[in-house]
């Protein structure tokens, strides 16, 4: 769903110790001074009862313990009740600085879905399994990126963000929507279903927020691409469906990325989680994902290789048609 109202390298330093040792000399070598048993070798300083004791060592000051970190603090204290959910809320924190919090309780417009009341809702107990798709997508995201940066380096964020869980009163909808480098996400949405679902899910969300972190990208490349199908198929699903990137489609509706209501937000996320999809299981060995979009009509194409150039490094492992 379209946004709401609208990595560092260490560096590791190397200290290199030479010793020198000067061998090889010709000089004639002197006959060796006969030394009285009393005096001191030559590796060994004079002894002497006047010498000082050395002083022993200060003892080192205590190391100070850390400064409290404020924000785990606060993500402990929320999950008290659920120690496996503390130990992933707290793993995602450590791990990439993502914050685990939920949505404050409001009223959402969602569009064609009417007015829709959502509420807080902490991912415990039952619902935990909802937190455990997170931290398992974001782990994905991080093998999956870096695969793709061994070719390119990608133009897109998908560490360090908050995530505001919340239910829908009386409905499964909205699934996720995205902000401000923060996705809410629906404990009881209607496609988060499982961790495959979830993950893709979160992809499209998180395209959303680098859509906007490159100047609402999308409707300066793709609008006349989107414009181009809808003119020839209007809400036709059966029109439709060689450009719709992928298979989900709105209850009485049609392909989610030509569903009227939605812009071109939403054909953007889409073709770009389409554009993951298929990159996704070649990274992994798996059967690939036939037939490919970008093997489509011409709009496909466009679309995916626009999107893979502005975000992912031009990166396009899947191969040609």
């Amino acid at each position: 769903m379209s946004q709401a109202g609208g990595p560092a390298a260490g560096r590791t330093g190397v200290r290199v110790v030479v010793a020198v040792v000067l061998v090889g000399c010709t000089a004639p070598v002197p006959a060796p001074v006969p030394v009285p048993a009393s005096a001191p070798g030559p590796d060994h300083a004079p002894a002497s009862a006047s010498a000082p004791a050395s002083a022993p060592a200060p003892a080192s000051a205590p190391a100070s313990a850390p400064a409290p970190d404020p924000i785990r603090e606060a993500i402990a204290a929320r999950f008290a009740t659920d120690p496996e959910a503390a130990r992933i809320a707290l793993d995602l924190y450590d791990r990439d600085g993502t914050i685990v919090d939920t949505l404050p309780a409001q009223v959402f417009d969602g569009g064609y879905r009417g007015e829709l009341h959502l509420v807080p809702a902490l991912p415990v107990g039952p619902d935990r399994v909802n937190l455990a798709w997170v931290a398992g997508a974001l782990g994905d995201f991080d093998d999956f990126f870096a695969a793709v940066s061994k070719r390119a380096t990608p133009r897109y964020r998908w560490r360090n963000l908050t995530f505001r869980f919340f239910r829908t009163v009386g409905n499964t909808t909205p699934n996720a929507f995205a902000e401000g480098w923060t996705i809410a996400y629906n404990v009881h949405g209607s496609i988060n279903h499982g961790a495959d679902a979830s993950r893709e899910t979160l992809f499209h969300e998180i395209f959303h927020l680098d859509d906007a972190d490159h100047g609402d990208w999308s409707p300066r490349h793709l609008t006349a691409l989107q414009d181009a199908v809808l003119r020839r198929c209007g809400a036709r699903t059966a029109c439709l469906a060689p450009y719709a990137p992928t298979s989900t489609i709105v209850r009485n509706g049609t392909y989610y990325a030509f569903q009227p209501g939605n812009d071109v937000h939403e054909y953007a996320a889409e073709t770009a989680l389409r554009w993951y999809r298929e990159q996704r299981a070649i990274v992994r060995g798996d059967p690939p994902v036939r037939p490919s979009f970008k093997c489509g009509p011409e709009e496909n194409r466009r679309a995916w290789e626009a999107i893979a150039a502005e975000f992912f490094g031009g990166v396009d492992l899947v191969p040609g048609c």
